[in-house]
């Protein structure tokens, strides 16, 4: 899978530890940034990542910031981009399996590294099950092109 990152300066303290997992787990991963702990804004990261994901350049995305709230809402501005701030694993899967998420947020001041990397595997193992859920999908996408 292909998986584009990003974060802000708080995430950037999380963000290499998923990088290597992701690649560990065999993803192919582009990092857009941050990539230093100097203060920054996330809402730039989450329009790149979004953008890129929505493009379909990427399966899918995954955002840090200090709860992965801000930097959700900010990823769900861009069309296409259904970005979900999770901080336990169980939640990640059904997001996935029910809403089709395309974008996985969690911040680095919520959840240790132990507990992202569960997180994220979720996640990324879940699939979406269609047929009711994809009703519903539908119709969020309805309400996002009006």
């Amino acid at each position: 899978m292909k998986i584009a990152i990003g974060g802000d300066h708080v995430g950037q303290l999380l963000k290499p530890a998923i990088v290597d997992y992701l690649k560990e787990l065999g993803h192919e991963v582009e990092d857009f940034g941050p990539h230093t702990t100097d203060r920054t804004d996330y809402p730039k990261y989450a329009e790149k990542v979004g953008t890129e994901v929505a493009a379909g350049n990427f399966d899918s995305g995954i955002l840090i910031c200090g709860t992965g709230v801000g930097i959700s809402i900010a990823a769900n501005k861009v069309k296409g981009i259904r970005a979900v701030v999770c901080s336990e694993p169980y939640s990640a899967k059904l997001s996935k399996e029910h809403n089709n998420t395309n974008i996985l947020a969690f911040g680095s001041r919520v959840v240790g590294l132990d507990l992202a990397k569960m997180i994220v595997k979720e996640w990324l193992d879940a699939e979406f099950e269609g047929g009711r859920h994809g009703n519903r999908v539908n119709m969020i996408e309805d309400i996002e092109c009006r």
